[in-house]
């Protein structure tokens, strides 16, 4: 079985069925395209971070000001239905757990399934991660995540604070300068801006970087969170508009802005953080996968401590780069657990 149908699922979905084994896709968007049907209109191709191929499918890239979030899920649903993909929604699954003959048990809000093996692909998009400053609960405008972000025209005329180092706050940054009262750039750390493309190469390097912390079981970090800004030419403009100066994170949130530990105060009507995504495993707990530090020890994609887990998507793997190597090696894997197993009289089925 796999949960969730991104570019994740679909890899692992396509090498499945290449492995001639019985899946079934649960995907909780009503639609095919993953998270990406839920980007904000306004996201256009021009400015998307690197889409790679699905397995067996050239993407052929849209447009330029094509929106991401059409241009995208038409790609996906293209992939569903050239290769027969057998993927159920929307179907929300609430809960895995184990049962006494080693198979899963599937709860689901279309029932339940059993499975002996699972990959799941829930991605982030789901679990916006917001940090907590003193005072958050004291200010008295809004505080929206990038996932509830939906253009530029809910800023018209505020005063815009925006946290976060990576490119969804440079992207929205960029755009709702365009009409707010001001803008303010902060970060934890120093962003570092490259140039070139962001291409394999690149991602994978990226990659790497994520990987030993999801062996040692500690909480991954995104990918996206280890790779560095592209420059561009319109981050040139809007560096010599004064519109991408950074300001070093603020120390505390007040009832009409944020303050900073040398007294320095900026107003605010909003502030939109830009903090990113946290892995969406929650329907996973009953399997206690996790260890004391809040990640989950892996072996590749494999759950180091339950070899019928594979989580693709997850750390390393997530990225379109990292995800078809990841939904391969998952499948690969799989068929050899359900392989040994026949000796006993299962059948081979995922």
């Amino acid at each position: 079985m796999v949960i969730g149908a991104g570019q994740a699922g679909l890899s692992s979905a396509y090498h499945l069925r290449g492995a001639g084994l019985d899946h079934v896709v649960l995907d909780a968007n009503p639609a095919p395209g993953g998270a990406w049907q839920h980007r904000w209109p306004t996201l256009r191709m021009a400015t998307v971070h690197g889409i790679f191929d699905l397995p067996g499918m050239h993407f052929d890239p849209p447009a330029l000001d094509a929106p991401a979030f059409t241009a995208v899920p038409a790609y996906f649903a293209a992939f569903e239905h050239r290769f027969g993909l057998d993927v159920q929604r929307p179907v929300r699954v609430s809960s895995v757990s184990s049962l006494p003959d080693e198979r899963l048990l599937v709860a689901t809000s279309q029932g339940t399934w059993h499975a002996r093996a699972l990959i799941n692909a829930t991605g982030t998009w789901t679990r916006p991660f917001r940090p907590y400053y003193p005072g958050a609960e004291t200010f008295r405008g809004w505080q929206p995540h990038t996932a509830d972000y939906r253009g530029p025209a809910a800023f018209t005329g505020r005063r815009v604070v925006v946290v976060g180092g990576g490119t969804s706050a440079v992207q929205t940054l960029l755009e709702i300068a365009e009409v707010t009262a001001s803008t303010t750039w902060v970060t934890r750390r120093p962003p570092v801006f490259v140039e070139g493309p962001f291409d394999q190469e690149y991602g994978r390097a990226a990659v790497a970087k994520v990987e030993d912390r999801v062996k040692a079981g500690l909480p991954p970090r995104s990918v996206v969170s280890v790779t560095d800004l592209p420059w561009t030419p319109a981050m040139a403009e809007a560096r010599a508009r004064g519109i991408l100066v950074r300001r070093p994170m603020f120390s505390r949130i007040l009832p009409d802005g944020v303050s900073w530990p040398d007294g320095a105060f900026e107003p605010a009507d909003i502030i939109l953080w830009a903090t990113g995504f946290r892995a969406a495993l929650d329907h996973l707990a009953p399997l206690r996968l996790r260890t004391p530090g809040g990640g989950i020890v892996m072996d590749g994609t494999r759950v180091a401590a339950d070899a019928r887990i594979h989580l693709v998507g997850y750390g390393p793997s997530a990225s379109t780069v990292g995800a078809n190597r990841a939904g391969r090696a998952a499948v690969r894997e799989i068929r050899e657990l359900l392989e040994a197993r026949t000796a006993a009289g299962a059948p081979v089925v995922a």
